[in-house]
């Protein structure tokens, strides 16, 4: 299917052009002209951004999001004991309640300024344990919530077998994850073969859990067996994760990674919150991304990211909302730029003399570092690039008078989700439902544009 769109103003690879239109094919941008004129039938909107990705989503925690916010019995909360009040919530969840809930947060997601998703799958398994007829059900069910709602998805199946280092026998909580190498591979081969019959708006990768829930020769069975397509991993989230990665090898979690395997941009490091300074540097120079959560990061008291180090290193990071505590495209953003500036005591601490303007610094980041994440054709209104972008509210009160750069620095650091309407998405003509307009607040919308 065809379609044509006309932008007054839209955010383009080499900054912000005025009067451009668009002629998408089957879901992907086939032309785009500049210093353009409209004509019957284009679809006309005043304001366009490339929607931003999303790179890392554990679906099933939006229905938890502010069920651990109370002191417990100890008096002395932190990452691992909400880790134990997360796993009590999922082992409730059949998965009929998992695809309900994922098809929620996705949905949440597009409302939220978000386009496309990376999906860190780790459910394998019944409440019991046991693997179902099907091992890849749970993941399908994500799959289905994601052509439901309209996002775009990159399923990333997780590999987890320990409880810690050097494969400590995982608890009873831990049970829904574990598969073993072989089951895992049909796992993956059974998605790639659905999701290669799909549309364009799905991919598959894989994601070794961590250092401490994979044994380090299982990890290079992976990698060895698994070639191509997006790498995700969690590492050096928590202090207690590091410490006790050097107890058992003698070798931080980032430098065990720089030194034993190929890490290269189809690599994903999730988190990377207690980096030294030789890690910021290899990291960077390696071309993977940081995958950045900051507002779960801060409500789980990681720590924070040392972003203005590896940003003057060269290093790409994406973001992403994993536990879902809050979801904000604009804030995630907006969190990982404060918490830089109290940490270093300065304003506009990611920006730079090249590009000035925080939110467009910020922003552009993410999308360079989310496409990549993501191994997927967007990020970018360009052609050959798929039509994914967001419509914001150019007659806001807050952007009277705002142009350009600014209009980013406002919706980033004043006005954030609120601008957000309505999210349109244009599911395949076989798709089993269609969720058309969904209902939102502000003045923004997510629209993925799919064929039909």
């Amino acid at each position: 299917m065809n379609r044509t769109f006309f932008f007054d103003s839209a955010f383009l690879p080499d900054g912000w052009r005025n009067n451009v239109r668009l002629r998408v094919r089957d879901g992907v941008i086939e032309q785009v002209n500049l210093d353009a004129s409209a004509t019957v039938g284009d679809e006309r909107e005043a304001l366009v951004v490339p929607g931003l990705p999303n790179v890392h989503s554990h679906a099933f925690q939006r229905a938890a999001a502010g069920l651990s916010e109370r002191l417990g019995a100890t008096g002395a909360d932190d990452f691992w004991s909400w880790r134990e009040a997360m796993y009590r919530f999922l082992a409730r969840l059949e998965p009929d309640d998992l695809e309900a809930i994922a098809a929620y947060a996705y949905a949440d997601m597009l409302e939220a300024g978000f386009t496309s998703v990376g999906e860190f799958h780790y459910i394998h398994c019944t409440p019991r344990g046991d693997l179902y007829s099907n091992p890849a059900e749970l993941a399908l069910r994500h799959l289905a919530a994601a052509e439901a709602t309209g996002i775009g998805i990159t399923l990333l199946p997780v590999f987890y077998e320990s409880a810690n280092f050097g494969g400590v026998a995982p608890t009873t909580a831990q049970r829904r994850f574990i598969t073993d190498l072989e089951t895992f591979a049909n796992i993956v081969e059974r998605l790639r073969s659905f999701v290669s019959q799909k549309s364009i708006r799905s991919a598959v990768g894989i994601a070794p859990h961590s250092l401490r829930a994979v044994r380090f020769d299982h990890l290079t069975a992976l990698l060895r067996e698994h070639t191509t397509g997006p790498v995700h991993i969690h590492a050096a989230e928590q202090m207690k994760e590091v410490d006790e990665c050097v107890a058992f090898c003698g070798l931080r979690p980032i430098d065990w990674l720089l030194r034993n395997t190929e890490f290269n941009p189809r690599w994903c490091v999730v988190h990377a919150t207690h980096l030294n300074g030789e890690e910021v540097q290899g990291l960077a120079k390696s071309g993977a991304v940081a995958g950045l959560c900051p507002i779960t990061e801060a409500n789980l008291g990681d720590g924070v990211f040392p972003a203005i180090a590896y940003n003057q290193a060269g290093g790409r990071s994406g973001i992403g909302t994993d536990s879902h505590v809050y979801m904000d495209a604009a804030g995630e953003l907006r969190q990982l730029e404060y918490s830089q500036r109290l940490t270093s005591l300065t304003r506009n601490a990611l920006a730079s003399q090249k590009v000035p303007s925080t939110g467009r610094a910020l922003y552009a980041a993410a999308l360079i570092g989310g496409a990549q994440a993501l191994g997927q054709q967007i990020g970018v209104i360009a052609p050959g690039y798929r039509a994914d972008f967001l419509i914001l509210d150019h007659t806001h009160s807050d952007l009277v008078m705002r142009v350009n750069d600014a209009v980013l620095d406002t919706w980033l650091f004043t006005v954030g989700r609120q601008l957000v309407v309505e999210s349109q998405q244009i599911v395949p003509a076989e798709a089993d439902s269609a969720h058309g307009w969904l209902p939102c607040q502000g003045g923004m919308r997510a629209m993925p544009i799919v064929a039909v």
